[in-house]
C-alpha cells in the first residue's frame, strides 16, 4: 500500500513480472476476437437484432478459437483455461503472504444480491433474483426478474447524483446490499463448469460456508468467474447448434421490456417502455455501480479510517488506500451518474464541526 508511486502501477508490474502481462494481453485480445466473431465488432457489436441475431459461428471460426487463433496456440481455448488456473494460483499464493491485508481491509458485513439458474447455478444472462444477508439467510428468494420492481427500491441523497438501491422489504437502512463477483459466488448454489467449482468449493471453505464479506476478496472471485468464463467458451464453442440458420425467433409485438443480466462488475436491471412509433415513453436502468453505491461509500470511510494518523492531513497512502477500496468494486461512475469531464479523486478531511482541514485533488 505505501509503496512508490512510480512502481506501484501497471507499469511497475509490467517491469517486474512480463510474462504475467503478456498472458493479460493476449486474453483480452482472445475476448476481444470472441467477441467480433459473434457480435459483429470488438466494441458496440451489430450482432444482436430484434429477435435473435444476424450470424451464426462458422467451423472455420470454431476451430481458430479452439485450436489457436491464426494457428497460435497461445490464443486456443485450452490456454485461457490454462492461463485462468495460473492466475489464482497466483492470488492464492499472494494471500498466503498477505491474508491480513487481504482480509482486513474494507472488510464489512452486507447483504448480496444477483441473478442464478432456477436451479440455482451462477448464471449471467438470465436467471431469478436472489439475495442473502451477511449470515447467509435468504431474504429474496428467486423472484422473477420481470418482477424487480417488488424487490428492490431507490434512495435518493443531496450529496450525491447517484442512487442508493435497497431491497424493499429490509428498508432503507438495512436493505443495501453488494452486487458483482463477490455477491455472485455468495448467492448461487454452484457453478455449472467443474474447474470453476472446485475453485467456489476452496472460496467457501476460507469463510466455513458463510458468505465472503470481504471487499479485497472480490478480485479473487473475479478470478474465480475468469476460469468459468474460458471453460463455457470452450463448451460453447463444442456445441454444434453455433453453425446452425435458426437464427431469428417469431413473437408479438409488446410494448414493455425488462431484462436483467450479470454485468462483470454486478446486476444490471434495465426496463423499457415505447409507444406505437416505437418511441421510448418511459426508460428505468439500475446499474451495477449504483448497486454497489453504499457498499462502496463503507469501504472508502473503512479504508480512509484506517489510514487516520492522528494527524489532521490526508496523506498519499490514504489517497492510495481509498482507490484500492473503490476499484475493489470496479466501478463505471460515468455510466451510474451520467457526469460530463474528467472525474478526478478528491479527498476533503472535515473536522468534528464541520470545518475543512485538508483537500486532496489526483486524476486531473
Amino acid at each position: 500500500m505505501d509503496a512508490d508511486p512510480e512502481r506501484r502501477n501497471v507499469i511497475g508490474v509490467i517491469l517486474e513480472h512480463p510474462e504475467l502481462a503478456k498472458q493479460a494481453v493476449l486474453m483480452r485480445k482472445y475476448g476481444q476476437e470472441i467477441i467480433a466473431a459473434t457480435a459483429g465488432k470488438k466494441i458496440h457489436g451489430t450482432g444482436a437484432i430484434p429477435g435473435g441475431i444476424n450470424k451464426n459461428l462458422s467451423l472455420e471460426e470454431r476451430d481458430a478459437f479452439l485450436n489457436g487463433i491464426n494457428g497460435n496456440p497461445d490464443l486456443s481455448a485450452d490456454k485461457m483455461i490454462e492461463w485462468s488456473e495460473s492466475a489464482l494460483a497466483l492470488l492464492l499464493d499472494y494471500h498466503s503472504s498477505h491474508t491480513d491485508f487481504l482480509d482486513g481491509f474494507a472488510a464489512f458485513p452486507s447483504n448480496h444480491l444477483s441473478l442464478v439458474r432456477p436451479d440455482g447455478a451462477l448464471d449471467l444472462y438470465h436467471g431469478v433474483i436472489r439475495a442473502v444477508d451477511a449470515q447467509g439467510k435468504r431474504i429474496v428468494n428467486d423472484v422473477d426478474s420481470r418482477d424487480y420492481l417488488d424487490v428492490v427500491e431507490e434512495e435518493v441523497r443531496s450529496w450525491s447524483y447517484m442512487k442508493f438501491p435497497y431491497i424493499k422489504e429490509l428498508g432503507k437502512e438495512n436493505g443495501w446490499y453488494r452486487v458483482g463477483p463477490l455477491a455472485r459466488l455468495n448467492v448461487c448454489d454452484f457453478i455449472p463448469t467443474p474447474k470453476a467449482q472446485q475453485e467456489l468449493e476452496r472460496f467457501r471453505a476460507y469463510t466455513k460456508g458463510k458468505p465472503n464479506n470481504m471487499s479485497m476478496h472480490y478480485h479473487w472471485a473475479r478470478l474465480i468467474e475468469t476460469l468459468h468464463a474460458a471453460e463455457m467458451m470452450k463448451e460453447l464453442l463444442l456445441d454444434p447448434d453455433l453453425q446452425k440458420t435458426d437464427l431469428v425467433t417469431k413473437g408479438e409485438r409488446c410494448g414493455e421490456g425488462i431484462g436483467l443480466l450479470e454485468a462483470p462488475r454486478g446486476t444490471l436491471f434495465h426496463h423499457y417502455q415505447v409507444n406505437e412509433q416505437d418511441l421510448i415513453t418511459m426508460c428505468n436502468l439500475i446499474v451495477s455501480t449504483t448497486n454497489n453505491n453504499e457498499p462502496m461509500n463503507r469501504a472508502v470511510n473503512a479504508a480512509a479510517v484506517a489510514q487516520m494518523t492522528g494527524k489532521a492531513e490526508i496523506t498519499e497512502p490514504m489517497m492510495n488506500a481509498v482507490e484500492v477500496a473503490i476499484r475493489a468494486y470496479d466501478p463505471c461512475l460515468s455510466c451510474a451518474t451520467h457526469a460530463m469531464g474528467q472525474m478526478p479523486l478528491e479527498v476533503t478531511l472535515y473536522d468534528a464541526a464541520g470545518a475543512v482541514v485538508d483537500q486532496q485533488r489526483k486524476g486531473m
